[in-house]
């Protein structure tokens, strides 16, 4: 081959890249607004229990509205994006989240608020949804470290988002609430513009391979309590401070920032070991990690180094649990929107009963029990990914193929 056909021939790749860059970076914008709206709420719980004149307890069920509302956006999702163009879809579901989050701190009554969050919970299953999706549509096989990426950015907003609410908690809680709001809105538009990734019907290597129930099954059961105990402690831990008077509601705000900031620092670090190590390494490295940060916590409850050390061990364990599961499951299985929707609906009920459940007991046992159910989240989940596990190896025997 001349020089000449071998330049031309690398023509046509260039654009290519630079349309799975500029897309990939849509998403990883996107997640950056989830993670902004979603570590907000707890931070801003005690205020909008003022708001509300509501107790802890009735407050908690702002998280059950939210998962209500994801889970419906995550099956809903998950067929639109089967069947039309993803980023219009993201687009306006940016907006609703715009236009839900502008209304939180100007409602004065319990169920109107949960209405809100309801709307709020939708917008972001559907986009959760979509991003992972999408990205996945996008990379294929190589998938991996750009999953890591993606949820390292929604990281990064989580972790953000508390400092904006700190920064505004002194005089209330709206125009944190508002700020965020705006940061979404150039995001939105961004969307609008960007062209969508065609949808997939087979698997990275041209394949059309089944979906395994059983194995959707385990993965779903997986993520339920993975983000039970990941948005239960996120939710919870600013009120466990400062109801055990460990520190003051200011550096409480800053200790969920930390908490973020962990598992975003987690997920960035995730990004190359993503490329050099198997999931089932990486997955059981993080709960080993997640069992010593939870045992900190429980042997010097009353200490606030302890506390700290806990909060950032916890947070940068459990950073590539999610992404690195689901990267496990595109190597097994043709992950279309449909598949990507049951896995969130199975994280968006751990959202909902796992933040709820806390509240619930709160009051009536004590700020201890958040992390005694990290604990016991930790435990299952372990038993879960063991049980996965031992399905993909009997899966893989019988078809004579290695996969992970």
């Amino acid at each position: 081959m001349s020089l000449l056909e071998t330049t031309t021939s690398l023509k046509p790749a260039q654009p290519e890249i630079t349309g799975k860059l500029s897309k990939t970076a849509g998403y990883y914008a996107a997640f950056i607004a989830l993670g902004l709206v979603t570590a907000a709420l707890g931070p801003t719980l005690p205020g909008l229990a003022e708001q509300t004149r509501t107790t802890l307890s009735q407050i908690s069920y702002l998280f059950i509205a939210r998962s209500l509302g994801y889970l419906l956006g995550s099956f809903v999702g998950g067929r639109l994006y089967d069947r039309m163009a993803g980023h219009p879809l993201i687009g306006n579901l940016l907006l609703v989240m715009v236009a839900s989050v502008f209304l939180v701190p100007v409602m004065p009554i319990l169920w109107l608020l949960v209405g809100v969050f309801v709307m709020i919970g939708a917008a972001e299953g559907a986009v959760d949804v979509g991003g992972n999706t999408l990205l996945v549509w996008v990379h294929r096989d190589k998938v991996g470290p750009y999953m890591n990426g993606l949820h390292f950015f929604f990281g990064v907003g989580a972790f953000l988002s508390p400092i904006i609410i700190g920064l505004f908690i002194s005089d209330g809680i709206a125009w944190g609430y508002w700020v965020l709001a705006v940061m979404i809105i150039p995001v939105a538009i961004w969307f609008r513009l960007l062209p969508s990734p065609p949808i997939q019907r087979t698997a990275y290597d041209g394949s059309a391979k089944v979906s395994n129930p059983v194995l959707v099954a385990l993965i779903a059961v997986f993520f339920f309590l993975y983000v039970s105990l990941e948005a239960g402690y996120g939710g919870w831990i600013y009120t466990y401070a400062t109801k055990l008077d460990l520190t003051t509601a200011a550096k409480a705000a800053y200790l969920t920032s930390a908490y973020w900031g962990a598992l975003t620092l987690g997920r960035l670090l995730s990004i190359p070991l993503a490329t050099r190590l198997t999931p089932r390494v990486i997955i059981a490295g993080d709960l080993s990690g997640a069992l010593i940060s939870v045992f900190i916590l429980l042997l010097w409850p009353q200490s606030q180094l302890a506390m700290w050390v806990g909060t950032l061990g916890l947070g940068m364990s459990i950073a590539s649990i999610f992404p690195t599961m689901l990267s496990l499951a595109e190597r097994n299985m043709t992950v279309t929107g449909q598949i990507t929707a049951w896995f969130f609906a199975g994280a968006s009920t751990g959202g909902m009963i796992g933040p709820w459940l806390m509240g619930q007991l709160f009051e009536s046992i004590g700020p201890h029990v958040v992390v005694w159910m990290v604990l016991a989240g930790v435990i299952l989940a372990a038993a879960v990914f063991a049980a996965l596990l031992v399905w993909v190896n009997r899966s893989n025997r019988q078809s004579e193929k290695r996969v992970l």
